[in-house]
């Protein structure tokens, strides 16, 4: 019986897989633009089960896959973290929990 997966797997599944009897993991190697479109795909799937759970577990992933992205288009944490603070500084945070129902005009 085959299971079909297509999708992005961390890099020791298929090796695990296949370590187990008669079991044969199937893969390829992604090109870069498979691979960015791939991330993509799997940054959605783990936020949305970061969603249905709220576990400190799914939060670990999605932050893995934002951890590769971020290698794949070689932004450094630095550079984030001034990104982030100047989109703060501009913008503010979400500290105040504000909802924005409408704007009159």
């Amino acid at each position: 019986m085959k299971y079909f997966y297509n999708k992005l797997v961390r890099d020791k599944i298929a090796e695990e897989i296949n370590n187990m009897e008669g079991r044969k993991a199937n893969y390829k190697i992604l090109n870069n633009e498979e691979y960015l479109k791939e991330l993509n795909k799997k940054l959605f799937e783990e936020a949305n089960e970061f969603i249905e759970e709220h576990s400190v577990e799914e939060l670990a992933v999605l932050v893995e896959v934002i951890s590769a992205i971020m290698k794949f288009k070689n932004i450094s944490l630095d550079n984030l973290e001034k990104a982030r603070e100047i989109k703060n500084n501009k913008k503010g945070r979400f500290d105040n929990k504000i909802y924005l129902i409408d704007v009159e005009q």
